[in-house]
């Protein structure tokens, strides 16, 4: 069997981060959902009234021996704005903030080390949250693979392909056959 392991992170609408991870060599399966607020199992329409605490976040299952976890979130945190807090875009509040929830000391040392890798990209400081994961909660089946399934609403057009295109411009090498 493969060894596995399981990453958590967010940065704006999950809808964006599921479309561009998801496509990543190494990333066995992924789920939309909320992490790092204070109720449990909340459901989307409270999440997006900001009250809740939650982030928008995907939980990635993927290989490290295909893709390190240092890869994962060097990508991820290329393929957002790292320096807007509680916002990307037009999708503004807490429930859309930059955050990267580790799993173990290891994970956080490498999130530590990717966001002083990345600092040199950005004009502005990083802001992206890096807290303890504690509990994930699936978001609604509507909310899964949203842009696979939805690539001709305005949304998956106008917001999501330019940041797959993005992927498939920075990161060809790394991406599924």
């Amino acid at each position: 069997m493969e060894n596995l392991s399981v990453a958590t992170f967010g940065g704006g609408c999950f809808w964006c981060i599921e479309a561009v991870i998801q496509r990543l060599n190494g990333v066995e399966s992924l789920k939309s959902g909320y992490s790092g607020g204070f109720i449990k199992n909340p459901p989307y329409r409270e999440v997006c009234t900001g009250r809740t605490g939650h982030a928008e976040v995907i939980q990635v299952t993927f290989n490290p021996d295909i893709i390190s976890y240092h890869d994962l979130i060097f990508i991820f945190m290329t393929s957002h704005d790292p320096t807007t807090l509680n916002r990307q875009g037009a999708d503004v509040g807490t429930q859309y903030r930059s955050i990267v929830l580790y799993h173990d000391a290891e994970q956080k040392a490498i999130a530590e080390q990717v966001f002083e890798e990345v600092k040199p990209f950005y004009e502005d400081p990083i802001v992206t949250e890096l807290t303890a994961f504690e509990v994930f909660y699936e978001a609604e089946e509507d909310h899964q693979n949203y842009y696979n399934n939805n690539q001709d609403t305005r949304y998956c057009q106008i917001v999501i392909d330019p940041k797959v295109q993005k992927l498939k411009k920075m990161y060809a090498d790394r991406l599924m056959n």
